[in-house]
């Protein structure tokens, strides 16, 4: 496919439907596992006639509600569509856990672009969201054609996993919606300095009571991903430079200062490597950005706006 620009966004609506537009709508797509069917869920914002498409997918303990402040911000311009991977948040858990990986993931992503039937979208993927649209973009016609990698790139550290690879799945059973929070300030202290408000709202699209009336707050992904992200523990780095080297759309690459899973001299190969991808990196931020701080949404809009 060759690269065009994405057709212009439309007039904007009038302010009560413009408002209208500005709130979530959720929305659901039947996938095909090797296992048998799946409903993948998306949260999606903008006018939905809008030619214009963005896609964020986000990390692999994480839900499509962390773009919400970002696709807030790009209503105006998109129609942004922002999915729970399989296996998170309101999307359906496989039965068999081994399912759980990323040829599933880029064929569910897949169906999800033909229900929004566009030829062409732009793609913002966070860590895991990042290696899949990686993956969907280093294919002969791929339909993206504006790549965000927020903190991931083509090399993934053995060091970064077996981190991960300590709380993926383990969560506890939290009594409250402010235990649960402690809890997520924790493992989620290298996303930076957000405020009250911002941790509170991660909180709150990370949990869902226990099943069975027993009370307390689970995470909204099934424990099954930690069994399958432990069962081959991975004792080097993971080598994607084919991958990242057969992508051809302009590609922003971006890196928390302190990420210890996108190597900073990982970050400058990127820019002379593959589609030699422009680069900025956030002070104080280690894996992963969150994109919801004003400069950081900014760094986005001020590239998908070049397409």
């Amino acid at each position: 496919m060759t690269s065009q620009p994405l057709p212009p966004s439309p007039a904007p609506a009038s302010s009560p439907a413009r408002a209208a537009l500005a709130q979530p709508r959720q929305a659901s797509v039947q996938c095909m596992g090797p296992h048998g069917l799946h409903r993948m869920a998306y949260t999606e914002w903008g006018d939905p006639d809008n030619p214009r498409v963005l896609v964020c997918v986000h990390g692999l303990t994480r839900n499509g509600r962390d773009f919400d402040d970002l696709a807030r911000a790009l209503a105006d311009d998109y129609r942004v569509v922002c999915p729970d991977v399989v296996g998170r948040g309101r999307s359906d858990w496989l039965q068999v856990k081994a399912d759980y990986g990323f040829p599933v993931y880029v064929n569910d992503m897949v169906t999800l672009i033909a229900r929004l039937d566009v030829e062409q979208l732009h793609w913002v993927g966070t860590s895991m969201g990042g290696i899949i649209g990686m993956l969907l973009a280093s294919q002969p016609g791929t339909p993206i054609t504006r790549l965000v990698l927020n903190d991931v790139g083509p090399v993934i550290t053995s060091v970064s996993l077996q981190r991960i690879a300590q709380y993926v799945g383990r969560a506890p059973v939290f009594p409250t919606l402010e235990a649960a929070e402690a809890w997520i300030r924790e493992v989620g202290a290298s996303f930076g300095a957000l405020t009250d408000a911002q941790w509170r709202h991660l909180t709150v699209h990370s949990v869902r009571p226990v099943d069975g009336g027993q009370g307390g707050l689970a995470m909204v992904y099934d424990p099954g991903l930690g069994d399958v992200f432990r069962a081959q523990p991975i004792l080097e780095d993971i080598d994607l430079w084919p991958v990242y080297e057969a992508v051809r759309c302009p590609t922003l690459a971006l890196r928390g200062a302190e990420s210890d899973l996108l190597p900073a001299d990982t970050l400058a190969a990127m820019a002379v490597r593959g589609p030699c991808a422009r680069t900025v990196e956030f002070a104080d931020v280690g894996h992963a950005p969150m994109l919801m701080d004003a400069a950081q949404i900014e760094v986005v809009r001020s590239f998908l706006r070049e397409g």
